[in-house]
This record gives C-alpha cells, sequence and structure tokens, in this order.
C-alpha cells in the first residue's frame, strides 16, 4: 500500500474511531484510536504522521466540545500525543541502530579490503625482489643461486595465498601477542636476507585493541619489505615502545655506503635507502591506518638511516 492510500485509510480510521467513542465511551474505540496513530507513526513520514495525529487531537477537541465533557476528551489527546512521541522515539532508535549497522558493515569490508591488500601489496613485494635477483643471477650464470631464489618466491606466493585465504577469519580471531609478532617478523628477514634484524622492546608490555596490533604488525612488515626490495644489503632494527599514553614502532635501517649488498645476493643490486619516501601506496596504506586509529606516520631518512615512525594511542 503506498503513503498516500495509507494516510488516507488511518485518517479514515481515526475518524471512526472518534465518532464511536464520542456515542459508546468503550475502551475499544479508544485502543483503536491509539492503534491509528502508532501505526501512523511507525509506517508513514513525520510530515504525514504528524498529520493524522493532529487529526486526531482536533477531532477529540470537536467531541468533546459537542458531548460536554471536555475532561474525559483531554485525557484522550494527552494519550494520543504520548503515544505518538513514544512511537516516533521508537522509530527514531531503530533508524540510529540500522545506520549504527550500516556503518559497521561498511567500516567491515574497509578493513578486509585493507587487510587482504597489504597481505597480497607484502607477498608481491617479496616475490620481485627474489625474482629479480634470480634474473641478475642468471645473467650471471649462477644457476644453482637463482633456483634458490625461484623458490623462495614459489613459497612466498604459495603462503600469500594461504594468508589471504585466512584473512577474513583471522580478522575475528585473537591475534599473537604483538612482541611474539614483531619476533616472528625479524626472524624471517634474517633468514631471506641473511643480515640481522634487531628487535628491541621498552616500557611495560601489554595487549593493545586488535586494530591497533594489527596496524602496528602490517606497518613493520611492509617497512621490512620496503628495506629487502630497496637496500637488500642493509640489515634493519625494529624498536617498539609502549608508553602510558602512546606506543611508537620505529623501523630503522642505515643509508650510508656502508651497507653493502648481501653476500647471497646477485651483483648490482645494492642501494641505500628503503625507497618507501616516495609516493608507494605501501606508504599511504600504512598512513591511512595510522589516521584511523588516531595516530600519525612519518618516513624519512634521518642521520643516516632510513626512518618508519608509527604512533599510535594506546
Amino acid at each position: 500500500m503506498s503513503q498516500l492510500a495509507t494516510t488516507i485509510a488511518l485518517s479514515l480510521a481515526v475518524v471512526l474511531s472518534i465518532a464511536l467513542n464520542s456515542i459508546t465511551h468503550s475502551g475499544a474505540t479508544i485502543g483503536s484510536l491509539l492503534v491509528c496513530v502508532s501505526l501512523a507513526v511507525s509506517r508513514l513520514t513525520l510530515a504525514r504522521s504528524l498529520a493524522i495525529a493532529l487529526l486526531a487531537v482536533a477531532g477529540l477537541i470537536v467531541a468533546g466540545g459537542i458531548s460536554g465533557a471536555p475532561v474525559q476528551d483531554l485525557t484522550l489527546i494527552l494519550s494520543v500525543c504520548l503515544i505518538f512521541l513514544v512511537t516516533y522515539a521508537g522509530k527514531q532508535r531503530k533508524a540510529a541502530r540500522a545506520a549504527e549497522a550500516r556503518e559497521a558493515v561498511l567500516a567491515e569490508r574497509a578493513r578486509i579490503a585493507r587487510e587482504i591488500h597489504d597481505i597480497l601489496a607484502h607477498s608481491l613485494s617479496a616475490q620481485l625482489v627474489h625474482l629479480e635477483g634470480a634474473k641478475l643471477l642468471l645473467r650471471a650464470e649462477r644457476t644453482a643461486e637463482a633456483l634458490d631464489r625461484v623458490t623462495h618466491a614459489r613459497d612466498l606466493a604459495k603462503s600469500g595465498l594461504e594468508e589471504a585465504g585466512r584473512a577474513v577469519s583471522a580478522l575475528r580471531e585473537d591475534p599473537p601477542e604483538l612482541p611474539v609478532a614483531l619476533r616472528s617478523l625479524a626472524e624471517n628477514f634474517e633468514s631471506t636476507t641473511h643480515r640481522p634484524c634487531t628487535l628491541h622492546i621498552s616500557g611495560p608490555e601489554r595487549r593493545l585493541s586488535p586494530e591497533t596490533e594489527l596496524a602496528m604488525l602490517r606497518t613493520a612488515q611492509e617497512a621490512l619489505t620496503n628495506v629487502r626490495r630497496h637496500a637488500p644489503g642493509s640489515p634493519a632494527e625494529v624498536e617498539l615502545d609502549f608508553g602510558p599514553a602512546w606506543c611508537d614502532l620505529r623501523v630503522i635501517n642505515p643509508t650510508s655506503a656502508g651497507t653493502e649488498p648481501s653476500r647471497t645476493g646477485p651483483p648490482g643490486t645494492g642501494s641505500s635507502g628503503t625507497g618507501s619516501s616516495g609516493s608507494g601506496y605501501g606508504l599511504v596504506g600504512m598512513r591511512e591506518r595510522a589516521e584511523l586509529l588516531g595516530g600519525t606516520l612519518s618516513a624519512g631518512e634521518r642521520d643516516g638511516v632510513f626512518l618508519v615512525h608509527l604512533r599510535v594511542p594506546a
């Protein structure tokens, strides 16, 4: 039924209820009147429902004047107003809950999309590093080392696909503690680059919100991937500081010429700095995560090192 037809039907029902109540003075007619007002509020727009409520009030005033019992009709008028306000308040609460649910769904979709992007970006970037190294090794006729790089790239592709497949369910599970996850990242860096990656943790360790821990973990992951990709001969250092109000994550690698290429890497692959100070999408994603949490992220060269610094509320 259209809004106009519903409005007409409820208006007629209100008039009929008032007319019958002025004759019978029964509880059924009073209940019918209040139900009509409640239905008008719940099913119609505010303007239409308000018009029906005013029609009911005007009808009761006229009926009271004709019957000579204004006190009784005044009670009915107050009841109509109360029903209107209570039903309207309930309708607004329901609409607010629906809006919150929609926002939660959109936020969850954005979070899942961000997480899957970061997983795949990390995996694909690391694969590119190994495949580029394999290409240079093949040109240098170092076949065994090239095969090792291709094997690493295959393993990364496999683990990336598995992690992406688990992303949605993993987002709803309790992840490992942040220091444990960072230690795993540091060990992976050392095993793939044969360069040291030290982890320093200061302050009283504690669990942060899942979103905060995930953002810090993905930032460290992206920063270490940049070190592997743009400074393959460079060691790295990860610092995690638990402060009373803020939590700081720093990923540092030297940018000086003293950082030679990895001994296991192909010739000609060394460079200085992570290269993430440009406009790479990885850095954009990290900054978006930080801003969503009310934090900040900075990245750039400073005193001979390249520093990625994430600060988020603790």
